[in-house]
């Protein structure tokens, strides 16, 4: 799978630990910053994570910064994207299957190394449970917002 990951000085340290459990895994990962601890604006990062995924250059994204919240409320202004903080594994795989979660954020300050791999594995196996008409119906309501926001 090709995975867009971005994040903000305070999730740059668990990143790099992301980035490697993903290579781990077999997956290629784009790395669309921030590069060092110096403090950076997450929309920017969000931005270009979001962009990859909506142009089809990555299959899903995932965004590392302090809390997540910041990150998924910038993802969540891309039409086309919907991201979800995910602390716990449950709702890892469950924005997948039931949402269709394309952008996962994670927030450094909440969940340690260990846990952010498993939300990772969570969230990259899930596939969204297309065969269900309630989730498809829903999905396509939130398609029909995305364009009455362009």
């Amino acid at each position: 799978m090709r995975i867009a990951i971005g994040g903000d000085h305070a999730g740059f340290p668990l990143k790099g630990l992301v980035i490697k459990k993903l290579e781990e895994l077999g997956h290629e990962v784009t790395d669309y910053g921030a590069y060092t601890p110096d403090p950076v604006d997450f929309p920017d990062i969000a931005r270009k994570v979001c962009d990859a995924v909506v142009n089809g250059n990555a299959d899903r994204g995932i965004m590392v910064c302090g809390t997540g919240v910041g990150a998924c409320i910038a993802a969540n202004k891309v039409p086309g994207i919907r991201a979800a903080v995910c602390h716990d594994v449950h709702s890892a795989h469950q924005s997948v299957e039931h949402d269709d979660v394309n952008v996962m954020c994670i927030g450094a300050q909440i969940v340690g190394p260990w846990l952010a791999m498993d939300l990772v594995e969570a969230f990259l196996n899930a596939k969204f449970r297309s065969d269900d008409e309630d989730f498809l119906r829903r999905v396509q309501k939130l398609h029909e917002m995305d364009r009455q926001r362009k």
